[in-house]
């Protein structure tokens, strides 16, 4: 089961950008509620509290109720914007959620067991090529992370995601061969393996030597 949390908002009975900027003067960011068939709510929130919940991390793939006038309203946030000079929200989209609805949301992969990988204790370093996984998954299971176990990988070995085990019930949007993980080689790798490895049937180098052919044993000398 998701984790939950819980967040008080007031009705915003007005629309439009001038009662949004009353909104944020006052310490409030506007928000709606739509989705599930219903109509949406126009709504506003503690400024304060909503820049907590988004510091914090994980808040677009974090459930919540939004408790409005005494009611719940179970919902997923969507999208938010912030200004692009201060950085403090100006507007959040909450998905309404119904019984045993699914969503589609964007995971983050944690990468395990890079130091004990044999590629990079032989001087390769991890590229991590996908940060995050689309998945469309039932509301109250949302992983919050999936693990990308690289501690077998060489150099020049890589992850898939069909190397990676799924919760159950969720299903991929991103490609299924989709490369997750790879260890690159150190600087010179190349070069080294070319010098390590003889060609195969080389000729003799020039001016070398020819075998010695065997000495035939001298005849006896007759006394």
């Amino acid at each position: 089961m998701a984790t939950v949390k819980e967040l008080k908002a007031t009705a915003r009975p007005k629309a439009g950008k001038g009662a949004a900027r009353a909104e944020r003067r006052a310490g409030r960011v506007p928000a709606v509620i739509y989705g599930n068939n219903e109509p949406p709510l126009t709504i506003s929130l503690d400024d304060q509290e909503l820049r907590r919940r988004l510091q914090a991390g994980r808040f677009l793939t974090t459930i919540h109720d939004i408790v409005l006038d005494g009611k719940k309203h179970r919902v997923i946030p969507r999208d938010f914007s912030l200004d692009p000079v201060r950085d403090f929200p100006l507007h959040v989209d909450f998905l309404r959620l119904g019984q045993g609805s699914k969503i589609r949301v964007s995971v983050p992969l944690h990468v395990l067991n890079t130091e004990t990988a044999p590629g990079v204790k032989r001087g390769g370093t991890v590229n991590i090529v996908t940060h995050t996984v689309d998945l469309e998954v039932p509301a109250d299971s949302i992983p919050q992370y999936l693990e990308a176990d690289v501690g077998a990988l060489d150099i020049n070995g890589s992850l898939h995601l069909t190397d990676i085990k799924l919760p159950a019930g969720v299903r991929l949007i991103t490609r299924e061969d989709a490369t997750l993980v790879t260890i690159v080689p150190p600087s010179g790798y190349g070069e080294e393996q070319k010098a390590a490895t003889p060609a195969a049937g080389a000729a003799p180098a020039a001016g070398a030597a020819a075998p010695a052919a065997a000495k035939a044993p001298a005849a006896d000398k007759k006394k």
